[in-house]
């Protein structure tokens, strides 16, 4: 009977363990967003540039011409607007990842210890590597993992994020 009570408690303590895991992957979900957002903003400018150096080339062509011009300024027309287009994503998308940057800024407030605010801003906000982080904070990286592990369990995550 008392095995049976053992393992009744080494199963609620997995249960535990487990739901803990899974709000610190919430919560570590929640503050990566900025670093894939960030990745998007920079495809989509490395696309602009693209788009930039096709408007020019048409725009060449276009003047280069002999004939009739029409055909090619309704091509370059269209590269405009898809700019444009492009242009006004990558603002929405960088007044969004600010929105974002500013809420997990605000979720280092919920952090007391300076190690772990430090972790948070360096690593989802300047979105800097781990090694980096230990030798700012002058500790080895498998402590800074612990701080983190410890530090994603304070964090709560904005209601307009969830």
């Amino acid at each position: 009977m008392k095995i049976h009570g053992n393992q009744s408690q080494s199963k609620g303590k997995n249960i535990w363990r487990w739901l803990m895991d899974k709000q610190q992957m919430e919560v570590k979900n929640f503050l990566m967003k900025a670093y894939y957002m960030d990745q998007r903003i920079d495809s989509k400018l490395e696309q602009m540039a693209s788009l930039n150096e096709l408007a020019r080339k048409a725009t060449s062509a276009v003047s280069d011409m002999p004939g009739s011009p029409n055909r090619n300024i309704h091509k370059t027309e269209d590269i405009i607007v898809k700019i444009l287009e492009l242009q006004e994503e990558i603002q929405s998308d960088i007044s969004e990842l600010l929105d974002l940057k500013q809420s997990i800024r605000r979720c280092g407030r919920q952090l007391e210890e300076p190690e772990e605010q430090v972790i948070l801003e360096e690593r989802y906000l300047k979105m800097m590597k781990w090694e980096q982080i230990a030798v700012i904070l002058n500790m080895s990286t498998r402590k800074v993992f612990r701080i983190h592990d410890e530090m994603l369990k304070k964090i709560t995550i904005p209601e307009i994020w969830q």
